[in-house]
């Protein structure tokens, strides 16, 4: 009986932090480069349920053992892992907007999913950091940064300072034809990758992050006065957020039924012995 409550609890468990995670997906519908979470939901492994009791072969009693079957122990959200699906692009006319177009990639030969792209831009700590959000700005100092302070990179791993916000960008990312490019990064196992808030991704070990450019392998296409959009798809995220809210009401509805029984157990039965 007991077993019938963990199982359903682990189900409404689940169902709320899919439910928390869709939820967040919607809250960045619009957030620039953000990349939609999918939950990973898997079961815990299933226990073989045996009968246990005695024969009688004449005078002896011999014990038995009777296999009933396999029993399904629950339910969890094993990771939640971003879709690093392309954006579709919205023309803004901000000469500091900048869309990463991705183009071709190679596939990684142990997951067999292809790499992503990513802006490769530093914190105030001086550590590296990964984002799709090209709403870029300029600070005080001239340099080229995100809309929460990073510095964009260039291809050799400096900070780029611009002249105002009137520079033209080649699709290469070159700035004005001769200064400096904007650095592209690869990383060849993008679910590596750990979201840290505002739109940035780190990677534990920065020697797989990989600079992308006057590499054959890769093409890509940087759109100034674009940014590429969030990845969520809103309508299909309504409908997976009433799917998650519907599992997790039938779940609460098992243990509600389970507690009547419970409850008549311990009352009308133990009255009646």
């Amino acid at each position: 009986m007991f077993r019938g409550f963990y199982t359903a609890a682990s189900g409404m468990i689940s169902q709320q932090r899919r439910q928390d995670l869709l939820t967040n997906n919607l809250a960045n519908a619009n957030t620039p480069g953000y990349k939609a979470d999918r939950a990973s939901l898997r079961a815990f492994p299933n226990m073989l349920l045996s009968r246990m009791g005695e024969t009688n072969v004449g005078t002896q009693g011999i014990p038995m053992n009777d296999r009933v079957g396999p029993i399904a122990t629950g339910v969890y959200m094993q990771e939640a892992l971003p879709n690093y699906r392309q954006g579709d692009l919205r023309e803004t006319g901000n000469n500091l907007d900048i869309a990463l177009l991705q183009g071709t990639v190679p596939i990684n030969e142990d997951t067999g999913t292809a790499g992503a792209l990513f802006f490769t831009v530093e914190n105030e700590a001086g550590e590296l950091r990964l984002t799709r959000n090209g709403n870029f700005t300029v600070d005080a100092n001239s340099n080229l940064v995100t809309s929460t302070g990073d510095y964009v990179l260039d291809t050799a791993g400096n900070r780029i300072m611009v002249e105002g916000t009137n520079f033209k960008l080649g699709e290469n990312g070159v700035i004005n034809e001769t200064e400096a490019q904007i650095g592209i990064s690869l990383i060849e196992n993008p679910n590596d990758l750990e979201k840290e808030g505002n739109g940035l991704f780190s990677l534990e070990n920065e020697a797989d992050i990989i600079a992308v450019n006057g590499n054959t392998d890769v093409t890509y296409q940087l759109k100034q006065g674009f940014v590429e959009r969030s990845n969520v798809d809103v309508e299909q995220t309504m409908v997976q957020m009433m799917s998650a809210y519907r599992t997790f009401e039938a779940n609460q509805k098992v243990i509600q039924a389970y507690d009547r029984t419970m409850e008549k157990a311990s009352n009308e039965i133990g009255r009646l012995g």
